[in-house]
């Protein structure tokens, strides 16, 4: 299986936010195990980087964790087109469809977010984390 990993939950793992954290450092787990293959997108890296140097403050350190993250997920390309399909979305967040966009045509399996009524009309599954980790079980149990 693969699976798109929404901003939200990689910020969730690397700055251990309260509530959040648990299931998102699992998911980390389970993707370093070959549980399933874990992707995000070339435009949310761009968005971790930011995030990560906000909270840093150091360039080296947050391309450290890039460098980190490029080694554990999969970098799928956010492409022109996804960036058009987006505008015809009727998702309300265009940068959820770009995401949205960027899954399909890269042929992923599912999103992760914590964020699930953003992703409401799309054309692909989307799992909060405690449902994708509940997925992983399940198909675990089942083999």
């Amino acid at each position: 299986m693969r699976a798109v990993l929404d901003t939200c939950v990689i910020i969730d793992a690397l700055q251990n936010r309260e509530g959040f954290s648990k299931e998102a450092q699992e998911i980390f787990l389970l993707c370093a195990n070959d549980r399933f293959i874990g992707c995000i997108t070339a435009k949310s890296a761009t968005d971790i980087y930011y995030i990560m140097h906000r909270f840093s403050h150091d360039n080296t350190a947050s391309k450290s964790v890039l460098s980190k993250l490029f080694a554990l997920f999969e970098v799928l390309d956010t492409a022109g087109i996804d960036c058009k399909k987006a505008l015809l979305d009727e998702q309300g967040d265009f940068e959820d469809a770009v995401m949205t966009e960027t899954a399909i045509r890269s042929e992923a399996d599912c999103i992760i977010t914590r964020n699930i009524s953003d992703f409401n009309t799309t054309g692909i599954d989307v799992y909060t984390p405690r449902q994708f980790l509940d997925l992983l079980e399940t198909e675990s149990d089942n083999r």
